[in-house]
């Protein structure tokens, strides 16, 4: 037994639960601890998407009696509204990118992109959060269909630049155009499970020959790690965003960003 592997496959999995749902960028946060572990190639590829299972499992876990009850009550006029929304921000994902992902990950998920990604959408946030206004729109119930389908756009640009982040594209994005903080990081949650479900199961089974049965123990390491970080994020997110705004999380990534352009400009293979 690898206990090295193991610890890999521990904090591997923390920082895709503790990453995942705030706007920090899970992806680029990856990237960058595979490339300080030394973890990378197919198997590891392979991994880093599996984890990404755990996560999601941990918001349908947080909001499953939310999906029972929409599930439930599917004809009534609001959780129809919340389905329908929830697939038209998807489209985008769906349409645009899903087909560009390989080449993006080819091009663009270099540790350097990842830090000038991580810059650039903390400078973001900053802007969004210093024009932000009382919102239009309180509940993830009365989200209009043309704002929804926006929210699945802004999600476009975090699957193009890798380092953008997801939950911080939708969240930020949604603020913009006139959602609450509650609201926003609600249907971010909801929208990241058919997006990364679906993201994940394509390329799973791209790479599904790289695993092996001896490699279940460490992948099962990393998915309940991902699960267990997820739900403790999930939820004090939920309680942050009611009382704060989101300028630490920016103020991280441009801090956190400018030390790694540093060092890759002056190590540029990471040495």
């Amino acid at each position: 037994m690898d206990l090295y592997l193991f610890l890999k496959a521990v904090i591997l999995g923390l920082v895709e639960g503790a990453t995942e749902f705030i706007p920090v960028s899970s992806t680029g946060h990856l990237i960058l601890f595979q490339d300080w572990l030394n973890f990378e190639g197919k198997k590891e590829f392979a991994f880093a998407i599996f984890i990404q299972l755990g996560a999601i499992l941990a918001v349908v876990w947080v909001y499953r009696e939310k999906i029972w009850e929409v599930l439930r009550t599917w004809k009534t006029p609001q959780s129809k509204r919340l389905i329908i929304n929830i697939i038209a921000a998807s489209i985008p994902a769906a349409v645009i990118g899903l087909p560009t992902n390989e080449w993006v990950e080819e091009n663009f998920s270099g540790p350097f992109t990842v830090a000038l990604a991580l810059v650039v959408g903390g400078v973001a946030i900053l802007v969004i959060e210093h024009y932000f206004r009382r919102p239009t729109v309180e509940s993830v119930d009365d989200i209009p269909l043309g704002k929804a389908l926006w929210v699945g756009v802004f999600q476009v640009l975090a699957m193009l630049w890798p380092g953008i982040s997801r939950s911080g594209a939708t969240i930020m994005g949604g603020l913009g155009i006139g959602l609450s903080r509650k609201a926003a990081t609600e249907f971010s949650f909801f929208m990241a499970i058919p997006a990364m479900l679906g993201a994940s199961l394509v390329k799973m089974g791209k790479i599904m020959d790289v695993a092996t049965a001896a490699d279940v123990p460490v992948f099962a390491t990393g998915f309940i790690v991902a699960f267990i970080s997820a739900l403790v994020v999930i939820r004090g997110l939920l309680s942050y965003v009611s009382r704060n705004d989101f300028k630490p999380f920016a103020w991280y990534r441009i801090a956190l960003g400018i030390l790694l352009l540093a060092w890759y400009w002056n190590n540029p293979t990471g040495a």
